[in-house]
């Protein structure tokens, strides 16, 4: 196996990282294996709590994917025995416990889903009842002494609940001992985890220098927000784009997030390599952020249902939610250059003033290829097939690039 240079590797491992602990330490464990030819252990534990996942567990699989690219071991850990546990994390009240059925069930539903960001071929799957249910009562009271109540405490949810004078139960201060256990079973070199999880990956380390293990570094990525641009991703919220959806239903939803997300989605939930040119188109007038809001689809789609599947969602898209409103026959017009939207409508005739025009858009009476417009500073560009311009019930113009 030959990795890249450490460089490039640490690189693409800071992408979209908000903790690294420490960099100085993977950058030594990264040397070691490029010496020893020997791949990295990169962990990232799952939980079946629910039977579906969506984009935003796809930050972290993204980034364990990375590892894989570069030449590193990925370890998924399917959490079957802390799952019945329940994870503290956020939670202001004790997690319902699940029933061993429920998370088989559930688990089941992962390996196929997770197989659709991450190579299956070399990806190693380990369930955590394999050493947690064989270990002992007596093993049990070791493990719980190794972390003080104090310690617990200063988790921000266990804190925030102990002031508040909410009951933590007892089985709650051993789920992140009982995640720590897995970095100590499989030796791992780095954990992945979302920003909630800093807690008890930094246990899994403290843990494996309790039982003579060299200590992992800990990788955090964000918490995505969900399609509506506030809370975070959940099914529960119904701001998710989920693994289990039609390539058209990603498109969609896609198409329905906040223009202020654009670069952020393209950033945790694709692989793109062009991101300092995404930025800077975003940053200029001229673009329209619906032409980066088609590509940000089209890449989503096609990362789970192959290259041709997110052009194809765009033209079912465009003809579902595009050309079931416009008329057979609309006329058409050149645009030589990206113009402001307000004073084409003017220059067209679509609006009787500049004033207009801004009521108008910030009424929503304005939509470009069934994409209502919001910003009255919006530009508009044209493609060489045409975007359709609506502007009120009855008035279209379809644009052209010249």
């Amino acid at each position: 196996m030959t990795f890249p240079p450490l460089n490039e590797q640490m690189d693409a491992i800071r992408r979209g990282t908000v903790d690294l602990i420490n960099e100085e330490d993977l950058a030594k464990k990264i040397e070691r294996a490029r010496v020893k030819n020997k791949p990295l252990v990169a962990k990232f534990g799952a939980d079946p709590s629910s039977p579906d996942l969506h984009i935003g567990h796809g930050v972290v699989l993204h980034k364990l994917r990375t590892f894989q690219d570069l030449g590193h071991q990925a370890t998924l850990i399917i959490g079957d025995f802390t799952a019945m546990i329940g994870d503290p994390s956020g939670r202001q009240k004790t997690r319902p416990m699940l029933t061993a059925d429920e998370v088989k069930s559930n688990g089941d539903t992962y390996v196929e889903q997770v197989s659709r960001i991450l190579d299956r071929e070399t990806l190693k799957i380990q369930y955590n009842s394999e050493w947690l249910n064989a270990m002992t009562f007596s093993d049990v009271v070791k493990l719980a002494a190794s972390y003080t109540v104090s310690q617990m405490l200063e988790r921000e949810d266990f804190h925030k609940r102990f002031n508040a004078e909410q009951p933590i139960s007892l089985h709650e201060f051993l789920y992140p001992l009982a995640q720590g256990m897995d970095s100590v079973a499989i030796k791992s070199d780095i954990e992945l985890g979302g920003t909630d999880q800093k807690f008890n990956l930094l246990v899994g380390r403290e843990l494996q220098r309790h039982y003579n293990v060299e200590p992992q570094c800990i990788l955090t990525m964000p918490l995505l927000e969900g399609t509506d641009g506030e809370k975070k991703m959940s099914k529960s919220y119904g701001n998710s784009i989920n693994f289990s959806d039609s390539a058209d239903e990603m498109f969609g939803k896609t198409m329905s997030i906040p223009d202020t997300m654009i670069y952020r989605y393209f950033e945790l939930a694709t692989s793109v390599a062009d991101l300092a040119t995404i930025k800077t188109q975003l940053a200029d007038v001229s673009t329209n952020p619906r032409d980066l809001k088609v590509r940000l689809g089209q890449e989503i789609a096609s990362s789970f249902y192959g290259a041709d599947a997110g052009v194809a969602a765009y033209e079912r898209f465009k003809a579902m939610f595009v050309k079931k409103e416009v008329p057979d026959d609309i006329e058409e017009c050149l645009l030589a250059a990206p113009t402001s939207l307000v004073d084409f409508m003017v220059e067209k005739q679509l609006a009787p003033s500049k004033g207009e025009a801004r009521r108008l858009i910030d009424g929503g009476g304005v939509s470009i290829d069934g994409e209502k417009i919001m910003d009255a500073k919006a530009p508009l560009s044209g493609s060489p097939s045409g975007v359709v311009l609506k502007v009120g019930k009855r008035k279209f113009l379809k644009v052209k690039s010249a």
